[in-house]
């Protein structure tokens, strides 16, 4: 239980999004900073997706994933197609991918099944999928022991959001500790909810001033980690065109 326990409470070095595989800046927690290229399932901040596709533009090239260089797809189909051949060649990305698309239709069997094999290969966002399935119980029965299971890993692996829910499970059992240090090391990877449950335990006496200073300097360094210059372009751009779009 013990060395179960050094695991769980490590401070991880990044959050399970990793870092971009172009410009190497860690990705930022908000899904929408980022794509995943189905070409080859790897994730893609918007900024370089945005700096690749001036580029293009600028010099009449066909629109390619920045990464592996394979020609965007036409259609919500032949992205569907891509994600189904890197499934073929055992890529638990993809799994989890097409597993959040059945999901979103409604099939959590099936779901349930990509999610399991990803997980097999030990995906993170897997695990933690898996674990807010057992939560809720779609698709399968809910069952406490194999949600906390699966977010422990996912937990292990970076995965704030399933760190909060660890969290939130021992606050209802009264671990106030354990659940104080699930947010405190979810809060340093940037998570700005779990920097928010920080300071309510700081308020309640939980936790002291020394480590709630602690855990908004880390949250800090940990956002500002995902910033450059290229991300703040393309967030600009993203938000004109919102803008417009509203208006």
């Amino acid at each position: 239980e013990i060395m179960h326990d050094d695991d769980l409470f490590n401070q991880p070095d990044i959050s399970h999004m990793g870092e971009c595989p172009i410009c190497f800046l860690p990705l930022s927690l908000d899904q929408r900073k980022s794509s995943m290229m189905t070409c080859c399932c790897k994730h893609i901040c918007n900024g370089c997706d945005h700096a690749n596709y001036l580029r293009e533009v600028e010099q009449g090239l066909e629109q390619r994933c920045v990464y592996c260089r394979e020609p965007l797809p036409k259609s919500q189909d032949e992205a569907e197609k891509n994600i189904m051949k890197r499934i073929k060649k055992n890529d638990p990305v993809a799994m989890t991918a097409m597993a959040k698309e059945h999901h979103r239709k409604g099939d959590y069997v099936k779901a349930v099944e990509y999610l399991t094999k990803a997980a097999e290969l030990e995906d993170v966002e897997a695990h933690f999928c898996l674990g807010s399935l057992y939560y809720s119980g779609e698709g399968v029965e809910k069952d406490k022991k194999k949600e906390v299971y699966h977010w422990e890993l996912a937990a292990i692996g970076g995965h704030p959001f399933a760190r909060a829910g660890l969290a939130a499970h021992d606050m209802e059992n009264d671990r106030l500790e354990r659940s104080a240090k699930h947010f405190t090391i979810a809060a340093n990877l940037g998570d700005d909810t779990s920097l928010e449950a920080v300071k309510e335990l700081f308020v309640q006496g939980i936790v002291s001033k020394e480590e709630y200073a602690a855990a908004l300097r880390g949250h800090q360094a940990a956002v500002d980690a995902t910033k450059s210059a290229e991300r703040e372009a393309a967030e600009a751009v993203l938000k004109a065109r919102d803008a417009a779009a509203r208006s």
